[in-house]
């Protein structure tokens, strides 16, 4: 089972911020499967059958990707169609369990903001902690500092999320 995989069993939130780093990779290396072999999976510590069956996952996400004209920008339906669910899941926690009601409510004026500051450009309060969290992961791949009042809403963030994946898994055993 690849990594992706893996994720989504276990931590749904994780499978989406990591197939928008997939989709982000493969955008860097302009679909060029010889490069994504060579500065990918060439160093994931795993045995050569393994390697060939990611790559022909990125072969297969590639595929999915060009299919649905997101070359450029934008997510995979399939992936975002799991932050729907995640949403409809929210959208009904928020109604009928307390300790959600109140990690939402921690995280509520940073969501605010952010929607606020996105100008339309996001709707989805769980989009928006996505982004929120995938930002952070970027920016420390890229070696930049977050600032502390950033840091605050996007633990927020995390915390939403953590507990929609938890539930989520709760709910598809």
């Amino acid at each position: 089972m690849n990594i992706a995989e893996n994720k989504k069993r276990n931590n749904i939130s994780e499978y989406i911020i990591h197939m928008y780093q997939t989709e982000d990779l493969i955008r860097v290396y302009n679909f060029n499967m010889d490069d994504v072999r060579q500065y990918v999976i060439s160093h994931i510590p795993v045995e050569k059958e393994e390697k060939e069956e990611l790559a022909k996952w990125y072969e297969m996400v590639m595929e999915n990707m060009k299919e649905e004209g997101i070359e450029e920008r934008g997510h995979l339906s399939y992936v975002q169609a799991y932050v729907q669910e995640l949403s409809a899941l929210s959208a009904a926690l928020k109604t009928s369990d307390e300790e959600f009601k109140k990690i939402y409510n921690t995280a509520k004026p940073h969501i605010e903001e952010s929607l606020k500051f996105a100008q339309g450009a996001v709707k989805g309060e769980v989009q928006v902690c996505l982004n929120g969290v995938y930002g952070l992961l970027l920016a420390r791949m890229n070696g930049r500092d977050v600032p502390q009042e950033l840091m605050e809403g996007i633990n927020a963030f995390g915390s939403v999320l953590s507990y929609l994946s938890y539930k989520y898994k709760e709910a598809r055993k």
